[in-house]
């Protein structure tokens, strides 16, 4: 009979102990929960706020529970950042602590998706992208160039194949000629590489480990394939689970644009009959004009020249792809004829999608070039996904043509099935009670009332004595029209009194830079601003020096942890709704009002109240830390959701008074304390 194992607060005073720490409350208790959830099979979600201790909260029962059944558990994080922090600190330490403790010495592996590994065969077969995209000789001397060089002399001494092991990186530009997606792989089986594949020997390692670490991407494949990905498991710890929803929602975005349309045909154009493979280039050619002048933005109605040509796309798509199955396999165009196929099959499937997105009609005229009866298709309350088309952009070092997308309204249902209907599901972040309940997040989740436990452990920081929320009421409400003259002089005198240590997050990057290039003629501090360099160099620059201020926008409303005196003030510019003209938001919200819901709450004021609470989370990091956030946005004082919003953030001692707010900075800028 195998020894009993220690309880799970046993092992974790050990890790504790073992990494020089001190018990933390909300850390027993969150650990006791995740034991008793596993144990009973039942899903849970966890508030754990800065300072709790999380990840050892999570990792203790799952490393029990994995020690005990002999199942893997799969830890799934948002950011790299996370999953670096989990398997290059984390879990090396509490291995090392449990080790005499448990049957064996915990192993873990981190899992990423199959483009992040090198394909060995694509770089012995020469296998090219496309002689159109390939902008660069590898020979010649050129900073692409060079990437690909140091990519080939890596791939002589790598073990992993992993592609963030590449240390500097490289662009995807230059990654792309030596990695390939999940639909070009030719399947282990298949490949003449296939036994030394560094995806496959990840996923052996991956099989063997008691905890595996992936991202959200992943996770979501993982359970919408038909085919797995991860290895077997029955636990799931979804860390930094505020972002599952848009994480999940990216990965079953479609698009289509008459760039890959027309890189697809020329790929297909070496392996078929040309005339095939033009049928295809003109289809996308029509779409090239179709889009160039369209309008951006939603599209509510299906016109009959869009459908048309959408369905010349499909057509044409699916020619090519039913030709290109009937010839002969030879093994030098495998691999080609594999990156062809997936592309095809994606043209083909996102085509149909976008059709079917609008419902079918109900006559056989239904639609025109202006939109036609709406009645004509399914109401709009029946419809599960959106359509949109984004205008053309810069994007990096190229041009983004016009590009339609399609997207669900909701992906509730998908996680509901796929996610929590197999296995046990953990859930946990800093930020997930909403306006004092779970209730918002677990919609979007697709859990039901009876499907779930919430837990909010707290903190263990003091913040009604550590920070001060201000709301600037006295201001005039933002505009469209860029900040105010009223809110750059209030940014001056609050910075000013901070000494500089301020982060400053803003709605958009043409705030930021507008508010960056102002106040750089008002303030003696040192201003950076997202953008002049890497984000990780800028926060960098900003922790080694108190009087620095950095001001960016969306990344680092998530993204920073400065501990410290470098950071006292954070400036948020307005309350963080989306913007009323972008496509999803704007049509899950009308989706939710047709169907009697309070489409603004749902999904603005929801949206609004997490990006809000993370970048107010970004103040206190240590249990020294003390500081303030200003929100310069009176509608947070005034308007009828503001109590929501509120309840939404961290218990700071709360004001409106801009004198008591620059004397507690003054304190603190001169070490008196607040």
């Amino acid at each position: 009979m195998p020894k009993e194992l220690p309880p799970v607060e046993e092992l974790l005073t050990a890790v504790v102990t073992a990494l020089g720490g001190t018990e933390r409350p909300g850390q027993v208790k969150m650990a006791q929960a995740v034991r008793q959830a596993v144990e009973d099979g039942e899903h849970l979600a966890v508030q754990a706020g800065t300072g709790t201790g999380k990840s050892l909260a999570y990792l203790v029962p799952a490393i029990r529970h994995a020690a005990e059944t002999g199942d893997a558990v799969v830890v799934s994080t948002a950011t790299i950042a996370l999953q670096r922090q989990l398997v290059d600190r984390d879990l090396p330490r509490l291995a090392d602590a449990l080790a005499d403790r448990l049957p064996h010495r915990p192993e873990f592996a981190i899992l990423k998706g199959r483009r992040n590994y090198l394909c060995r065969h694509k770089m012995s077969a020469d296998v090219p992208d496309d002689e159109d995209d390939q902008l660069f000789d590898p020979r010649e001397v050129s900073a692409t160039g060079r990437m690909v060089q140091r990519i080939l002399e890596w791939a002589n001494e790598t073990e992993t194949g992993d592609r963030d092991e590449l240390v500097p990186g490289v662009s995807d530009q230059a990654w792309r000629q030596f990695s390939v997606s999940a639909r070009e792989c030719l399947g282990a089986q298949r490949c003449p590489s296939g036994a030394d594949c560094f995806a496959e020997l990840a996923r052996e390692r991956a099989g063997e480990a008691d905890v595996v670490v992936t991202n959200h991407a992943l996770l979501a494949i993982d359970a919408m394939e038909d085919f797995s990905v991860l290895p077997d498991h029955d636990v799931v710890v979804v860390d930094e689970a505020h972002e599952l929803v848009d994480r999940v929602t990216s990965v079953v975005t479609g698009e289509l644009s008459e760039n890959g349309v027309a890189l697809a045909a020329r790929r297909v154009g070496r392996l078929i009959e040309q005339g095939l493979a033009d049928r295809l280039q003109e289809a996308g050619e029509d779409l090239r004009a179709l889009l160039a002048v369209a309008p951006p933005g939603r599209i509510d109605d299906l016109p009959r020249s869009l459908g048309a040509t959408l369905a010349l796309v499909r057509d044409a798509a699916a020619a090519c792809r039913t030709a290109l199955g009937s010839r002969g396999k030879e093994d030098q165009e495998a691999a080609a004829r594999k990156a062809a196929s997936g592309m095809l099959d994606e043209i083909h499937d996102t085509a149909q999608r976008m059709l079917d997105a609008f419902g079918p009609p109900s006559r056989d005229d239904a639609g025109d070039d202006s939109g036609g009866d709406p009645g004509d298709r399914a109401p709009e309350v029946d419809r599960a996904e959106v359509v949109w088309l984004d205008p053309a952009h810069e994007h990096g070092r190229g041009r983004i043509p016009p590009t339609l997308r399609v997207a669900p309204l909701s992906v509730g249902g998908m996680l509901r099935d796929k996610l929590f209907g197999e296995r046990t599901v953990i859930l946990t972040s800093a930020t997930l009670a909403l306006g004092g309940t779970f209730d918002g997040l677990a919609r979007q989740w697709g859990l039901g009332a009876d499907d779930w436990t919430g837990l909010d452990v707290g903190s263990p920081f003091d913040h009604p004595h550590r920070g001060i929320l201000y709301v600037a009421k006295h201001l005039p409400q933002p505009g469209r029209d860029g900040l105010p003259e009223a809110y750059l002089t209030e940014i001056t005198e609050l910075i000013e009194a901070a000494g500089g240590r301020t982060l400053g997050l803003f709605s958009s990057m043409r705030a930021a830079k507008a508010a960056t290039e102002a106040l750089r003629e008002r303030l003696e501090v040192p201003l950076l601003c997202q953008g002049d360099d890497s984000t990780s160099q800028l926060v960098k620059q900003f922790s080694a020096d108190p009087a620095t201020c950095l001001f960016g926008t969306l990344s680092l409303w998530q993204g920073v942890d400065v501990p410290g005196p470098s950071l006292s003030l954070v400036v948020i510019d307005r309350i963080p709704f989306p913007r009323p003209d972008d496509p999803l938001t704007s049509a899950r919200q009308r989706h939710v009002a047709a169907k009697g819901g309070n489409g603004f709450m749902t999904v603005a004021a929801t949206h609004a109240a997490l990006l809000l609470a993370q970048g107010a989370g970004r103040l206190l990091r240590s249990m020294d830390d003390r500081g303030v956030v200003a929100v310069l946005d009176p509608r947070l004082a005034t308007a009828r959701y503001s109590g929501f919003l509120l309840n939404s953030l961290p218990p700071f001692w709360r004001t409106t008074d801009p004198v008591k707010v620059r004397e507690a900075l003054r304190r603190l800028s001169s070490g008196a304390g607040a």
